[in-house]
Order: C-alpha cells, then structure tokens, then sequence
C-alpha cells in the first residue's frame, strides 16, 4: 500500500507537481487540487460513484490533468476518534486504488470537513440543489487547505 504521513508529502512532490485532496462520498467522490506552490486548495468537480474501476479511472483521468503528485483523503473517524465502518472504506479504497495508481495517499482527519464546507456555502448563499452537487467538493477543498496549512506550519518550524 502506497500510504506516507503528511510530513512525507513535500519529499514526494517533485518540482510543479500539485497536492490533490479527497473526500469519499456514498454516490460521489470529492476532488480538489492544490495550486503549484502548495498554498490554496481549489475544488473540482466531483467524481459521480458507479463501479470502482470506473470511478478509479476517472479519478487518475483528472488527476494526470491536474499534474497531482500525491493525494490526500480524508479520513471520516468518529468524534472520539475512534474508527468505523467509514474509516475502515476510506482504508479499502486506497489499497484498492494500488492497482491503479503508484502516487502515495496521505490520510487525514476529516471530522468536521463536511460541516464546515456545507457552513461556507450556506454563507455565500448557494441554493440547495447547487450545494448538493458541490458539497464533496468543497469538503475535499477543505480537508486539502488544512493539510496545506499543516505543511506550511511544518516548514516555518
């Protein structure tokens, strides 16, 4: 399995090559993308869910486009940080997506992320239907900016 910590990511990143950032949805899959430098996290269009290697292809597809180098995916455990059957998934996916990708997968706390995204679209006023469409994404946007943020920190220490 092609899993590092966090403060293995800028190692792995090579000159150019951008961080992407997941959020695993029942029916959709979450993608947003760091910019070159590493310092802002913009969300893309989700990935619609249907059969895995179809969802896997899909991703890589966007991921070779956007020039990733390393994924991170949020990790959803429970409040008293304990894991469940959702950390267990997000585990499952990223040994299964192995066969298909050699970039390395970060995981990271997402409690949280899709509050506070769903929070930030609430404030700028989108519509509900929109903000169904959008909320994996902007929570993918989320969990991305805080390892974004974390590897800032661990560079100014």
């Amino acid at each position: 399995m092609n899993l590092i910590a966090i403060e293995e990511l800028p190692a792995r990143l090579t000159a150019g090559r951008c961080l992407a950032g997941l959020d695993l949805g029942d029916k959709t899959i979450g993608v947003a993308v760091s910019d070159a430098r590493l310092s802002f996290a913009h969300p893309r269009p989700v990935i619609m869910r249907r059969k895995f290697s179809l969802d896997a292809e899909a991703l890589m597809t966007l991921l070779t486009k956007e020039n990733a180098g390393a994924i991170v995916l949020g990790l959803p455990v429970n409040m008293d940080g304990s894991e469940g059957p959702r950390a267990q998934a997000s585990r499952a996916f990223v040994r299964n997506m192995a066969r298909f990708s050699a970039l390395p997968f970060a995981l990271w706390d997402e409690r949280l992320s899709t509050v506070a995204a769903e929070r930030a679209l609430l404030e700028m006023d989108v519509s509900r239907r929109k903000r169904e469409t959008r909320i994996d994404s902007a929570a993918a946007a989320f969990i991305l900016q805080g390892v974004l943020d974390r590897l800032q920190a661990l560079g100014r220490e």
